[in-house]
């Protein structure tokens, strides 16, 4: 097996916000590392925490959720062992880490993502432009028909902006371009997946792994070329437009515990565990 994205021999080889997975067997009290921050990572961190602690049950992980931005910010004030980003960190929020603890922080790849554009099952358009993506949600293209689809309105529904997701999009579609007036911003990507399941008008967007009584559409980068679907394929080979990594972040070079358990997901082991819950792997044969 080989991994990608690995920070050299140190690291080679939605949960309910707040809850405490799992617990620590016999023996002293453990140290609990917390990971805290992207609500499209958390389920996948809820997963490499409950696998984890099984078979380490000296070990104590607990994930929460609340957007990149907060986890980063908690990273920030020294209020989380992990930050889960769905971003990069920008460079001023890694100088106020630095001026905060003096040390660097360490950005490990844990995962693959495409973000989905989510339409209605029952939605008869079947692929769109990043074009056409961003006249959507820039509030230019208000009209399905304008897309080849019915003469209806169009809904939309976005993250909040304190989502790594929102900043992923508004930077790759919308090219920095404010979002539109009538965009609906709503809180977690499971929101998204469930106003646009009962809205027939409705466009939404998020990570794959949420793509649940809904329909994902082909993303086409210009008109000339062809419309592609998320998949593991188009994800890791980077062909689906909108593919990105997932992060872990720490402060300094991560120790003890939080060691362990990063070590843990890097590995075939962990990083199996992205497919079983909608995410892609680093780790490929």
């Amino acid at each position: 097996m080989k991994i990608r994205g690995c920070i050299g021999p140190l690291l080679a080889a939605g949960a309910l916000a707040g809850c405490l997975v799992g617990c620590g067997g016999g023996g002293s009290a453990a140290h609990t590392v917390t990971i805290k921050g992207s609500d499209t990572m958390v389920i996948l961190g809820q997963r490499w925490a409950e696998t984890y602690m099984k078979a380490h049950p000296g070990e104590r992980i607990q994930v929460t959720g609340g957007g990149s931005g907060t986890g980063i910010a908690a990273l920030i004030n020294g209020g989380t062992d992990i930050c889960e980003a769905s971003r990069p960190m920008k460079e001023k929020e890694k100088e106020m880490v630095r001026k905060r603890h003096d040390r660097e922080v360490v950005e490990i790849p844990v995962a693959l993502d495409g973000i989905a554009i989510y339409v209605p099952e029952s939605s008869t358009v079947g692929e769109l432009t990043l074009a056409q993506l961003k006249g959507i949600y820039t509030g230019k293209i208000g009209n399905w028909r304008e897309v080849g689809g019915p003469d209806r309105r169009i809904v939309v529904y976005s993250r909040e902006n304190n989502s790594g997701t929102y900043v992923f999009f508004k930077e790759h579609v919308l090219d920095n371009e404010d979002f539109g007036r009538e965009v609906q911003t709503l809180p977690g990507t499971a929101a998204v997946v469930n106003a646009v399941s009962k809205d027939p008008a409705s466009i939404g967007y998020g990570g794959i792994a949420y793509a649940s009584g809904i329909r994902p559409v082909a993303v086409k980068t210009d008109d000339a070329t062809e419309g592609v679907l998320p998949s593991v394929a188009t994800v890791e080979l980077r062909t689906y437009p909108l593919s990105r990594h997932l992060f872990f972040y720490t402060v300094g070079t991560p120790q003890g515990a939080t060691k362990r358990f990063i070590d843990w997901v890097l590995t075939p082991d962990g990083q199996k565990i992205c497919e079983e819950v909608g995410f892609y792997p680093l780790v490929w044969k």
